[in-house]
């Protein structure tokens, strides 16, 4: 039941820091916004290492957060570009059900087949997670190549997803994983920036949210590696993976944006597949 609370505190953390983001990308660009969150974030978790020490991991789990982080960071760099040069309608919902559907595919490989109840949960999330990300233009491909960045964008995150469970698997420590994954984004987007030849400074205005997408982004990665520890990798990623939900309804509350009978379906699956893996996590 743990991971199930902890999954979708991470879901809520990371859609209300994709919220903050999007209004500090629209002060400071999508780049920078990514690489001060990456920064504000890891001095975050450094700050808690000083409150709650811990023992520096082993080379297996620093490689795999490593690997994590420049994976997590490359699929958000390459879901940006995407939504700049394609659809959004396309780009949203093909990254986000990918960023799901790979860790279902290896939990099913490495943890064993989910119960039948769990499968049917597993569908109704999938398919909350598309019918959320998507907007009111709808899903219109003209051409296969379409969906390669997305595709791409999605695997990124899946695969941070994996990589980072099997980092926080083989260490009692919280905090490293999150502390070296964080380290490996913040330098392969400062790279990006730099070669971009972007400027650093931020207008006085953007400070506050900034930090806040910085806070809200590493709280969605702590729960997200409680939720791994406390129960199965596909679980923990799939309710991990609503994570647009939240940014949905804070722009509703808050910019007053409307919410789409697609979305409000698609709200309603996700609701429906964490009520079926509470009552199977509660036997």
């Amino acid at each position: 039941m743990l991971s199930i609370l902890y999954g979708i505190a991470s879901s809520l953390s990371w859609g209300a820091g994709d919220f903050a983001g999007g209004l500090a990308s629209r002060k400071v660009g999508a780049y920078r916004a990514v690489l001060y969150a990456d920064f504000f974030g890891l001095l975050i978790v450094i700050a808690a290492l000083f409150f709650y020490p811990e023992s520096f991991p082993s080379g297996r789990v620093a490689l795999n957060s490593f690997i994590a982080g420049a994976l997590g960071s490359c699929g958000l760099l390459i879901l940006y570009y995407s939504l700049s040069v394609g659809q959004m309608s396309v780009a949203a919902p093909v990254s986000a059900l990918f960023s799901a559907l790979l860790p279902v595919i290896f939990g099913a490989i490495t943890q064993g087949l989910p119960s039948p109840i769990q499968f049917v949960g597993f569908a109704l999330a999938l398919v909350a997670v598309w019918l959320i990300s998507q907007g009111d233009g709808g899903f219109h491909v003209s051409k296969i190549s379409d969906l390669k960045f997305p595709i791409l964008a999605g695997v990124g995150f899946g695969s941070y997803f994996i990589f980072i469970h099997n980092a926080a698997s083989d260490t009692d420590a919280l905090l490293w994983p999150l502390i070296i994954s964080r380290l490996a984004g913040t330098l392969l987007v400062l790279v990006i920036v730099l070669a971009r030849r972007e400027s650093l400074p931020v207008p006085p205005d953007a400070w506050r949210v900034v930090f806040i997408n910085a806070a809200l982004d590493v709280g969605g990665n702590f729960f997200f590696v409680l939720a791994s520890k406390a129960g199965r990798l596909d679980i923990s990623a799939v309710l991990s993976s609503l994570y647009p939900g939240a940014t949905v309804l804070l722009a509703w509350l808050i910019l007053k944006e409307r919410i789409s009978r697609v979305q409000m379906i698609g709200i309603a699956l996700a609701f429906a597949a964490i009520y079926l893996f509470a009552i199977q996590t509660g036997k």
